[in-house]
């Protein structure tokens, strides 16, 4: 077989390994996963903390084990984001409430408009009202019973379900914290015996390329999404919006996505304002526009580079299959499946 026939064979190997890691073991290894990657990020700390809560006493030393450390390093940060997400959950709660307490009067307004469009071209035209235009009046004029009505009957349909997802839930904490724990204490441990493997290239190989991609992308990518919705977050509430929330994390999430960023939102939105006589208004909405745009320009070049090793198109190429594979946890996939589908598929020849 020729070079290009063993890579091309390579690579579907390859990408078969990724699918089928990705897609069967994944999952089951997925506590202990995110228990191994918190114990890493851990570890400085909590043997930090260990080291200076050591007494000596009767010629022998007592202390705080790093595992128990750590475990309640976590359990404290996991308790002031449990008190944020309370109060955001909250106000989350409020805003849901008046975007459905409002809903009718919008259908009715979108109503009122579709109907003096209609009587416009019948003056105009004289003809008589689209029937499509008037199917979309109905629908939308219906939306707002549907949602509330159709929410209460689904909770009480899936009480079962909703009660046991609970109780994995439950289960899966129990274990990721354990895990947490034991991985603190037996961390060297593992180092050795991964070094002492017959597989430890490979391990270390496909180690170092999750962290480049996890400090490169996912980090990066991380902080830049975090401020851009406080940014967002905070620009809305300025600007008297009652659904500050909800506009902040949706603009935050599209400008999580390559090519699209927070203008595919906030300049549509400033248009708008400005179709309105609203100049202020949309002056301030192009204003958090520009912050947004030059954090993300900064953050990108400060802490991502070029260290990714995917093209813009060959990220939103991957996202996209990973959304088509493994639903939402593929916005992260994709690009780490395909980082790893080059990383060990280019090899075998040009």
């Amino acid at each position: 077989m020729s070079k290009k026939t063993i890579k091309c064979i390579k690579t579907g190997v390859v990408a078969g390994a990724v699918y089928g890691i990705f897609r069967y073991l994944l999952p089951l290894a997925a506590p202990f996963l995110f228990a191994w990657l918190t114990a890493l990020v851990l570890k400085p700390s909590a043997s930090a903390i260990a080291g200076r809560c050591r007494i000596r006493w009767r010629n022998r030393t007592y202390g705080i084990p790093a595992g128990v450390a750590g475990v309640l390093e976590l359990a404290a940060v996991t308790a002031a984001a449990a008190g944020l997400l309370y109060l955001g959950s909250r106000r989350l709660y409020q805003e849901l409430s008046l975007l459905a307490e409002r809903l009718p009067w919008w259908t009715e307004q979108i109503d009122r408009y579709l109907t003096g469009a209609c009587r416009k071209l019948e003056g105009a035209l004289s003809l008589k009202q689209d029937a499509i235009v008037c199917m979309v009046r109905d629908m939308i004029r219906s939306l707002g019973d549907t949602l509330k009505q159709g929410f209460m009957p689904y909770i009480m349909g899936n009480t079962v379900h909703i009660a046991r997802s609970c109780i994995d839930l439950f289960i899966v904490t129990i274990l990721y914290f354990v895990g947490v724990l034991l991985f603190l204490q037996e961390m060297d441990m593992w180092k050795e015996k991964m070094e002492a493997s017959i597989y430890h290239q490979e391990f270390a190989r496909v180690i170092g390329l999750l962290r480049r991609a996890g400090n490169a992308y996912v980090r990066t990518q991380g902080i830049i999404m975090v401020l851009t919705t406080v940014i967002c977050m905070a620009g809305f509430f300025l600007l008297g919006n009652p659904y500050y929330i909800l506009a902040a994390a949706g603009t935050g999430l599209v400008d999580a996505l390559p090519v699209f960023g927070t203008g595919t939102v906030l300049i549509p939105w400033a248009l708008f304002c400005f179709f309105r006589g609203q100049w202020g208004r949309g002056m301030a909405v192009l204003g958090i526009y520009g912050a947004c745009y030059l954090l993300r320009e900064i953050l990108e070049a400060r802490l991502m580079g070029d260290r990714v090793g995917l093209t813009p198109l060959e990220t939103l190429a991957s996202i996209y299959g990973g959304l088509q594979l493994f639903g939402l946890l593929g916005f992260l996939l994709g690009p780490v499946g395909l980082l790893i589908i080059k990383e060990f598929g280019s090899e075998g020849g040009n």
